[in-house]
């Protein structure tokens, strides 16, 4: 169990591919400046992620090493087209916002990443595990940056308006650069802040035991 903890705090905190590898930024900087779009791209990602780190964690054995890149660009490229078809078909709208980053997918470094990384050399249910965790930490990053750019640059949410007041340029791609940047610096500072918190609470726990220790002897 400790295992598939570990797997899943490192998907969505302490490696997540957004804040701390800083991967996947082409489509985190063309789709921010909507909430819908962002999150409809994370869950695409997300699925896509999961699927493909399944079926190569089974073909791992299978795959001839010196064409494995090929082959798991054939396998994500097959997985896209089928929610390419998906969302054409029953989620028009979203489809529509997501343009030509839906197609740009195929080459994500996020799921290449993972298959090579991750999938390549785990077990089935590992690799899941690890598919739904980094493509939630992808998600729940876009979504949070999606959703500050709208609200802040257009006064509206998830397409709804809310507001008047509005900074333009926080819906542009420079604004969303910047609020990317904003976001890693406050994700570090929060994670940074917990890790010496713990250390702090790791070093008096262990005074404490070495106090009741000299105490009993």
């Amino acid at each position: 169990m400790n295992k598939y903890k570990k797997i899943t705090l490192d998907g969505l905190i302490y490696q997540n591919p957004t804040f701390m590898l800083v991967l996947g930024t082409c489509p985190t900087l063309g789709l921010i400046s909507s909430a819908f779009s962002s999150m409809g791209m994370g869950l695409t990602v997300l699925v896509v992620l999961t699927l493909s780190n399944i079926i190569i964690s089974a073909l791992r054995k299978v795959i001839p090493g010196a064409v494995r890149i090929p082959c798991y660009i054939v396998i994500i490229a097959t997985l896209v087209t089928f929610a390419r078809m998906f969302l054409e078909k029953f989620v028009p709208d979203l489809y529509d916002s997501l343009g030509g980053f839906l197609a740009l997918i195929v080459v994500n470094c996020i799921i290449l990443g993972r298959a090579e990384a991750f999938a390549n050399k785990n077990g089935v249910l590992e690799s899941a595990v690890d598919g739904v965790a980094n493509g939630l930490g992808f998600t729940l990053a876009l979504t949070i940056m999606g959703v500050i750019c709208e609200f802040l640059g257009k006064g509206s949410l998830f397409g709804l308006q809310i507001m008047e007041f509005k900074i333009g340029m926080l819906a542009t791609p420079a604004g969303a650069f910047l609020v990317y940047g904003i976001c890693i610096a406050v994700f570090v500072y929060i994670i940074d802040g917990f890790e010496r918190w713990r250390r702090v609470k790791a070093n008096k726990l262990a005074r404490e035991n070495l106090l009741n220790a000299k105490e009993a002897a």
